[in-house]
């Protein structure tokens, strides 16, 4: 072997080792915990911001901001009352909220403590959520206390979102990809 053929295999494998190092760092970085502490707002029943950072209660599924339920027989803002709850739950200064992982909106998808008090498992107890993971005791809970959102009759969080973005031009666009305008 040459000497200038060793120099460059040395500089290639050097370079290499660096960029696997740098990669190894990196990886090791994106899962590191993230811990915001504070009084956060209550953007709707699973939302939250602190600062800048946009936040989702992760395992639950609150009704839209804009949600109405029944109870009784009649309308109720279900989707503002659950934000109203949140919003009690996180206004503690030292309530913390931490987590890994980022959803579709780049928001940070958060467990939230107060104290002992798992936030995120309270608002499904509370029936002010539905379980979308690891709450399905405090679920069944609230469904057999009939406790907010079982006091009467609503539609699945999901469901409504579905439906909201139907109405809101999304027939054309499903209609658009279908024939092949975009």
């Amino acid at each position: 072997m040459t000497r200038g053929f060793r120099t460059i295999r040395d500089g290639v494998t050097a370079f290499a080792m660096l960029a696997l190092i740098w990669l190894i760092a990196v990886k090791l970085n994106s899962d590191a915990e993230t811990v915001h502490s504070g009084a956060f707002h209550a953007a709707d029943g699973d939302s939250l911001a602190i600062g800048g950072e946009r936040m989702r209660l992760k395992g639950i599924d609150a009704p839209e901001l804009v949600q109405s339920c029944q109870r009784g027989g009649k309308p109720w803002a279900c989707g503002r009352e659950a934000r109203d709850a949140l919003q009690r739950l996180v206004s503690n200064a030292g309530t913390q909220c931490s987590g890994t992982e980022r959803d579709q909106y780049q928001r940070l998808l958060v467990t939230c403590r107060s104290g002992t008090l798992d936030i995120n498992g309270e608002m499904v107890r509370t029936g002010y959520a539905l379980s979308y993971g690891n709450y399905r005791s405090e679920e069944d809970e609230a469904r057999g206390a009939r406790s907010g959102l079982w006091a009467g009759t609503f539609e699945r969080p999901r469901d409504f979102r579905d439906d909201e973005r139907l109405h809101s031009g999304g027939v054309m666009r499903l209609i658009g990809q279908a024939v092949g305008w975009n």
